[in-house]
């Protein structure tokens, strides 16, 4: 799910009223929401470069929400409020105007952009007002629909320009990189497509769009009558046109390979921010001409009505709830609803506004229902059918070995599924071209940079935020890890292992050879079936380790960690592990 941090004081203003933590929280899991963390600048810029935070970062709170991956609505704060003050009864769902096109502010297609990104739509906002909040919202609301929606801009990319600076028409156009030249954003100097594609070679936001175009013979631009160049999507717009505080006129256009998620994209936008233009919630319209001669007008902001029944609704939700209450309650969620007069049968008449497009099928006004009734009041019953469960193979396996490690004295810990590529190799003494690990391709953070490749950083992690507890530290945990593997489907495959790590004034070599010895007369393993050979390993003291094999296949390893391995880790005192896969016994 997305999430998206809104400051607290601007949110409790536009809502208010001011909140405590726990009673937001409630109001948000209410609404279908999470609040997933109250956190700060400051902490967020800690968390992803450490310590070496420079001054005058903000301290001021955030709140960072998970929102549904399909509510494009609520990923900006314009949204959010609009859509709790809806549901909690203090204002009535806005309504969208559209207004007369100028022709003046049309959008021409080229034949050439079938060859790249054969679709457009654009939009104008007239009499906007700007604050630093509501600019900043409006940028952030692009970003997050460009990562979520638009697929990291494969499928849309979105630009907006201050209409003030260009003169129309437009003309969005595809030519060859050598002849496309011009100021991209924040530049000092014109440059060529190919000179800009290599300056953002190394940019850090921007280098995973390039390769989008990059072997394209054609690169999309889009001009306006002068041939000033406002936008090369999906990599960057001009600095002409860029939009600023003072901007009172913006001229949106999106390009794209879909165009149904062209026309959701745009729909959200000017939804978003109509309410700061002169006339609130008034977009106009403009002219898209496609190749052949014919136009479009967009946005559509299509309102579209569903008639739903009441006995359905009712019967898949497990309440009983009258046709008038279930069009309060679909009204709360921004879908002004009224009880439909059909003696035949009870219904509901839905009214679906543009920014609802998640909206598909009767299921999802069920699903608003039964978010605006409240899951904790639906009352608990047994279910109408007879069926029989039971668990995996692995996840039982999983289960009874987790309660034998438990009687041994261990303790249980869950720790993270990403990790950092230092962590599974330099740490540990390994070369990271050489671990078989699955890398993000765009890494938030320093510390999710890869998917684990063994549960033993995690775990030496553990005992490292535990240093001031009573020694000594016995800690075990059971899950998955992920190696890469291109014979697989996916490029990668689970496997279910077991690590158990001790922590000492001793190294306590024996009590994890004890745990081993355990698990495997728990397992069934014969003594004649279950051996172990020494073997080196850089993570491990040499000499003091082995490898686990049964029935002359390797299982895992066990034996005293390096001193160098355990210092990686903030570790002075000496400690054993245990590493074995489980799936073999199966």
């Amino acid at each position: 799910m997305p999430t998206i941090s809104v400051k607290r004081d601007t949110l409790f203003k536009a809502l208010g009223r001011s909140y405590t933590d726990e009673e937001f929280q409630d109001l948000c899991f209410e609404f279908g929401l999470e609040l997933d963390e109250v956190t700060t600048e400051k902490q967020m810029l800690m968390k992803e470069q450490g310590d070496q935070v420079g001054a005058g970062v903000s301290e001021e709170i955030l709140y960072r929400i998970d929102i549904p991956a399909n509510r494009y609505d609520l990923l900006c704060l314009e949204g959010l409020v609009d859509g709790i003050l809806v549901f909690q009864g203090k204002k009535a769902p806005p309504q969208y105007k559209l207004t007369k096109y100028e022709d003046c502010h049309s959008l021409h297609l080229t034949p050439s952009t079938s060859q790249i990104r054969p679709y457009a739509v654009a939009a104008v906002l007239k009499g906007v007002t700007f604050t630093k909040e509501s600019y900043d919202s409006f940028i952030d609301l692009q970003d997050k629909l460009h990562q979520n929606i638009c697929r990291k801009r494969s499928l849309v990319a979105i630009g907006t320009h201050d209409l003030d600076t260009i003169k129309g028409p437009f003309v969005y156009d595809a030519l060859p990189p050598c002849e496309i030249n011009f100021k991209a954003l924040n530049q000092q100097t014109e440059m060529t497509a190919p000179q800009l594609m290599e300056l953002y070679s190394s940019h850090a936001q921007l280098k995973q769009y390039l390769g989008i175009i990059r072997d394209s013979p054609v690169y999309p631009i889009i001009k306006d009558k002068n041939g000033v160049v406002l936008s090369m999507p999906p990599i960057i717009n001009g600095d002409h046109s860029k939009i600023t505080l003072d901007t009172k006129n913006v001229f949106i256009e999106c390009t794209a390979t879909d165009l149904t998620k062209a026309i959701i994209v745009l729909d959200t936008i000017v939804c978003m921010f109509s309410k700061y233009c002169s006339v609130p919630y008034e977009v106009q319209q403009c002219k898209v001409f496609a190749p052949d001669g014919t136009y479009e007008l967009y946005p559509k902001l299509e309102y579209r009505e569903e008639l739903i029944n009441v006995d359905k609704a009712n019967s898949y939700i497990g309440i009983r709830a009258p046709a008038d209450e279930i069009a309060s309650l679909l009204s709360r969620m921004c879908l002004p609803s009224a009880a439909a007069a059909e003696p035949e049968r009870v219904r509901v008449r839905v009214r679906v506004p543009p920014t609802r497009h998640d909206v598909l099928h009767a299921c999802d006004l069920y699903e608003d229902i039964a978010i605006a009734y409240g899951y904790n009041r639906i009352a608990r019953c047994a279910p109408t059918l007879a069926c029989a469960g039971g668990q995996t193979p692995l996840n039982k396996l999983t289960e009874q070995l987790r309660a034998e490690c438990a009687r041994a004295g261990f303790t249980e810990g869950l720790t993270f599924t990403l990790c950092s590529r230092e962590d599974i190799s330099t740490k540990l003494g390994r070369d990271i071209s050489e671990v078989p690990a699955v890398h993000i391709s765009n890494p938030k953070t320093l510390e999710f940079q890869v998917v684990r490749t063994t549960l033993l950083p995690g775990l030496l992690k553990t005992v490292a935020a535990n240093k001031k507890m009573p020694l000594p530290l016995k800690l075990f945990e059971v899950s998955d890890v992920v190696l890469a593997d291109d014979s697989a489907e996916t490029g990668a495959r689970n496997r279910r292992r077991l690590c158990a790590v001790y922590c000492g004034k001793s190294a306590g070599f024996q009590l994890v050879h004890g745990l081993l010895d355990r698990l495997m007369l728990q397992l069934r393993v014969s003594a004649a079936d279950y051996r172990l050979h020494q073997c080196s390993d850089p993570a491990f003291f040499p000499g003091r380790c082995a490898e686990v094999r049964w029935r002359q296949r390797a299982l895992g390893r066990l034996g005293v960690l390096h001193p160098a391995a355990l210092a990686a880790f903030d570790l002075a005192q000496p400690c054993s592990a245990l590493e074995i896969d489980l799936q073999p016994f199966l």
